[in-house]
Protein backbone atom coordinates (compact mmCIF):
# COMPACT_ATOMS: atom_id res chain seq x y z
CA UNK A 1 0.00 0.00 0.00
CA UNK A 2 1.48 3.36 -1.15
CA UNK A 3 0.96 6.39 1.84
CA UNK A 4 1.03 9.97 1.38
CA UNK A 5 0.22 12.53 4.18
CA UNK A 6 1.43 10.50 6.89
CA UNK A 7 3.12 12.56 9.99
CA UNK A 8 3.23 11.97 13.38
CA UNK A 9 5.19 12.57 16.85
CA UNK A 10 5.94 10.44 19.49
CA UNK A 11 7.44 10.78 22.55
CA UNK A 12 9.69 9.37 24.86
CA UNK A 13 7.21 6.88 27.02
CA UNK A 14 4.28 7.06 25.50
CA UNK A 15 2.03 4.54 23.38
CA UNK A 16 0.53 5.65 20.47
CA UNK A 17 -1.95 2.90 17.93
CA UNK A 18 -2.29 3.30 14.27
CA UNK A 19 -5.36 1.94 13.83
CA UNK A 20 -7.44 1.00 10.37
CA UNK A 21 -9.02 -1.60 8.30
CA UNK A 22 -6.70 -4.36 7.00
CA UNK A 23 -4.77 -2.46 3.89
CA UNK A 24 -5.33 0.91 5.30
CA UNK A 25 -1.45 0.89 5.18
CA UNK A 26 -0.56 0.65 8.71
CA UNK A 27 2.23 -1.88 7.79
CA UNK A 28 3.62 0.38 5.29
CA UNK A 29 4.42 3.18 7.98
CA UNK A 30 5.79 0.48 10.30
CA UNK A 31 8.11 -0.79 7.63
CA UNK A 32 9.21 2.42 6.74
CA UNK A 33 10.17 3.60 10.01
CA UNK A 34 11.86 0.23 10.50
CA UNK A 35 13.96 0.92 6.67
CA UNK A 36 12.37 -2.10 5.25
CA UNK A 37 10.84 -0.01 2.60
CA UNK A 38 12.24 2.88 0.58
CA UNK A 39 10.77 6.34 1.55
CA UNK A 40 10.26 8.36 -1.37
CA UNK A 41 9.76 12.07 -0.03
CA UNK A 42 9.31 13.26 3.21
CA UNK A 43 11.50 12.51 6.23
CA UNK A 44 11.84 9.99 9.41
CA UNK A 45 13.79 11.08 12.60
CA UNK A 46 14.66 9.75 15.41
CA UNK A 47 16.04 11.39 18.78
CA UNK A 48 15.93 14.49 16.79
CA UNK A 49 18.35 12.38 13.93
CA UNK A 50 17.33 11.51 9.61
CA UNK A 51 17.44 8.22 9.74
CA UNK A 52 15.15 8.33 6.25
CA UNK A 53 17.77 6.62 4.22
CA UNK A 54 19.51 4.37 7.27
CA UNK A 55 19.88 0.61 6.65
CA UNK A 56 17.52 -1.58 9.09
CA UNK A 57 20.34 -2.88 10.67
CA UNK A 58 21.61 0.54 11.17
CA UNK A 59 18.25 1.69 13.30
CA UNK A 60 18.58 -1.85 14.95
CA UNK A 61 22.10 -0.31 16.67
CA UNK A 62 20.26 3.18 17.42
CA UNK A 63 17.53 0.90 19.53
CA UNK A 64 14.49 0.75 17.27
CA UNK A 65 13.25 -2.98 17.59
CA UNK A 66 10.28 -4.64 15.41
CA UNK A 67 7.89 -7.40 16.18
CA UNK A 68 6.48 -8.15 12.46
CA UNK A 69 3.19 -9.23 11.84
CA UNK A 70 2.88 -13.20 11.80
CA UNK A 71 6.13 -13.14 14.86
CA UNK A 72 8.44 -14.94 11.93
CA UNK A 73 11.20 -16.20 14.36
CA UNK A 74 14.06 -18.31 12.96
CA UNK A 75 12.12 -21.31 13.01
CA UNK A 76 14.96 -24.04 12.81
CA UNK A 77 16.27 -22.18 16.21
CA UNK A 78 15.21 -22.93 19.44
CA UNK A 79 13.69 -20.35 21.37
CA UNK A 80 17.11 -19.14 23.69
CA UNK A 81 19.17 -19.18 20.18
CA UNK A 82 16.08 -16.78 18.96
CA UNK A 83 16.79 -14.60 22.08
CA UNK A 84 20.65 -14.55 22.11
CA UNK A 85 20.74 -13.67 18.42
CA UNK A 86 18.85 -10.47 19.09
CA UNK A 87 20.98 -9.96 22.63
CA UNK A 88 23.94 -10.15 20.47
CA UNK A 89 25.08 -6.13 20.17
CA UNK A 90 23.94 -5.55 24.66
CA UNK A 91 26.53 -6.09 27.05
CA UNK A 92 26.45 -9.66 28.52
CA UNK A 93 25.62 -8.11 31.35
CA UNK A 94 23.07 -6.04 30.44
CA UNK A 95 21.94 -9.06 27.84
CA UNK A 96 21.32 -11.89 30.50
CA UNK A 97 19.13 -9.17 32.93
CA UNK A 98 17.08 -8.87 30.14
CA UNK A 99 16.99 -12.42 29.35
CA UNK A 100 15.88 -12.52 33.17
CA UNK A 101 13.13 -10.35 32.61
CA UNK A 102 11.62 -11.67 29.45
CA UNK A 103 11.48 -15.10 30.68
CA UNK A 104 9.55 -13.03 34.02
CA UNK A 105 6.85 -11.53 31.32
CA UNK A 106 6.75 -14.83 29.44
CA UNK A 107 7.26 -18.07 31.49
CA UNK A 108 5.27 -20.41 28.93
CA UNK A 109 8.96 -19.18 26.76
CA UNK A 110 11.08 -20.13 29.99
CA UNK A 111 9.57 -23.56 30.03
CA UNK A 112 10.27 -24.10 26.01
CA UNK A 113 13.80 -22.48 25.80
CA UNK A 114 15.89 -25.40 24.14
CA UNK A 115 12.44 -25.46 22.02
CA UNK A 116 12.94 -24.78 18.43
CA UNK A 117 10.77 -22.05 17.29
CA UNK A 118 9.03 -24.17 14.59
CA UNK A 119 7.17 -26.22 17.20
CA UNK A 120 5.81 -23.25 19.11
CA UNK A 121 1.98 -22.75 19.15
CA UNK A 122 1.07 -19.48 17.48
CA UNK A 123 0.59 -17.53 20.56
CA UNK A 124 4.03 -18.36 21.58
CA UNK A 125 5.51 -17.48 18.42
CA UNK A 126 4.01 -13.96 19.02
CA UNK A 127 5.65 -14.04 22.84
CA UNK A 128 8.97 -14.91 21.09
CA UNK A 129 8.97 -12.05 18.83
CA UNK A 130 8.23 -9.51 21.16
CA UNK A 131 10.77 -11.66 23.66
CA UNK A 132 13.00 -10.79 21.03
CA UNK A 133 13.21 -7.32 20.64
CA UNK A 134 12.66 -6.84 24.22
CA UNK A 135 16.55 -8.10 24.86
CA UNK A 136 18.05 -6.05 22.35
CA UNK A 137 17.15 -3.12 24.87
CA UNK A 138 15.30 -0.97 22.21
CA UNK A 139 14.45 2.50 22.64
CA UNK A 140 11.46 2.21 20.09
CA UNK A 141 9.40 -1.17 19.87
CA UNK A 142 7.45 -1.26 17.11
CA UNK A 143 4.61 -3.82 16.96
CA UNK A 144 2.83 -4.67 14.03
CA UNK A 145 -0.66 -6.56 14.43
CA UNK A 146 -0.31 -8.60 17.61
CA UNK A 147 -3.24 -10.24 18.07
CA UNK A 148 -3.58 -11.23 14.25
CA UNK A 149 -5.03 -15.00 14.32
CA UNK A 150 -4.92 -15.59 17.94
CA UNK A 151 -8.16 -16.63 19.91
CA UNK A 152 -9.83 -14.19 22.14
CA UNK A 153 -8.01 -15.12 25.66
CA UNK A 154 -4.55 -15.01 23.99
CA UNK A 155 -5.41 -11.45 22.52
CA UNK A 156 -6.39 -10.58 25.86
CA UNK A 157 -2.88 -12.03 27.16
CA UNK A 158 -1.18 -10.36 24.70
CA UNK A 159 -2.61 -6.69 25.94
CA UNK A 160 -1.90 -7.30 29.00
CA UNK A 161 1.71 -7.42 28.22
CA UNK A 162 1.53 -4.62 26.15
CA UNK A 163 0.37 -2.72 29.24
CA UNK A 164 3.21 -4.34 31.12
CA UNK A 165 5.79 -2.65 29.30
CA UNK A 166 4.03 0.61 28.94
CA UNK A 167 4.28 1.01 32.51
CA UNK A 168 7.96 0.35 32.38
CA UNK A 169 7.74 3.23 30.35
CA UNK A 170 8.93 1.83 26.75
CA UNK A 171 7.91 3.72 24.06
CA UNK A 172 5.75 1.89 21.77
CA UNK A 173 4.44 2.17 18.36
CA UNK A 174 1.41 -0.06 17.70
CA UNK A 175 -0.46 -1.05 14.24
CA UNK A 176 -3.36 -2.98 15.04
CA UNK A 177 -6.76 -4.29 13.71
CA UNK A 178 -8.31 -4.67 16.79
CA UNK A 179 -9.66 -1.05 16.99
CA UNK A 180 -11.08 -1.47 20.54
CA UNK A 181 -7.80 -2.90 22.34
CA UNK A 182 -5.66 -0.66 20.56
CA UNK A 183 -7.27 2.39 22.04
CA UNK A 184 -7.66 0.87 25.40
CA UNK A 185 -3.91 1.09 25.92
CA UNK A 186 -2.70 3.83 23.77
CA UNK A 187 -1.54 7.70 25.03
CA UNK A 188 -2.64 8.99 21.71
CA UNK A 189 -3.97 7.23 17.98
CA UNK A 190 -4.24 8.01 14.59
CA UNK A 191 -6.91 6.44 12.17
CA UNK A 192 -5.62 5.70 9.11
CA UNK A 193 -7.48 5.41 5.61
CA UNK A 194 -6.61 4.48 1.98
CA UNK A 195 -2.72 4.88 2.72
CA UNK A 196 -3.19 8.50 4.78
CA UNK A 197 -3.71 9.61 8.63
CA UNK A 198 -7.40 11.00 8.39
CA UNK A 199 -7.52 11.45 12.36
CA UNK A 200 -5.76 11.65 15.11
CA UNK A 201 -6.17 12.43 18.66
CA UNK A 202 -6.05 10.71 22.13
CA UNK A 203 -8.59 7.58 22.69
CA UNK A 204 -11.17 9.23 24.50
CA UNK A 205 -11.12 11.99 22.30
CA UNK A 206 -12.10 9.50 19.32
CA UNK A 207 -14.45 7.48 21.51
CA UNK A 208 -16.33 10.61 22.42
CA UNK A 209 -17.82 11.00 18.80
CA UNK A 210 -20.51 8.57 17.88
CA UNK A 211 -19.92 9.59 14.19
CA UNK A 212 -16.38 9.13 14.50
CA UNK A 213 -16.70 5.68 16.50
CA UNK A 214 -18.87 4.48 13.73
CA UNK A 215 -17.30 6.02 10.62
CA UNK A 216 -13.76 4.81 11.16
CA UNK A 217 -13.59 2.94 14.30
CA UNK A 218 -15.32 0.35 13.51
CA UNK A 219 -17.26 0.32 17.12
Amino acid sequence: MAVNDVSFSLNEGELLSIVGANGAGKTSVLNAIMGLVRVHSGRILFNGVDITHLEPWKRAHMGISIVPEGARPFADMSVMENLEVAAMNVAKAEAKRRMEWVFELFPRLAERKKQPAKTLSGGEKQMLAIARALVGSPRLIIMDEVSLGLMPRLVNEMFKIIEKLKQEKLTILLAEQNTKKALQVADKVCVMQNGSIVLEGKPQDLLDSEEIKKAYLGI
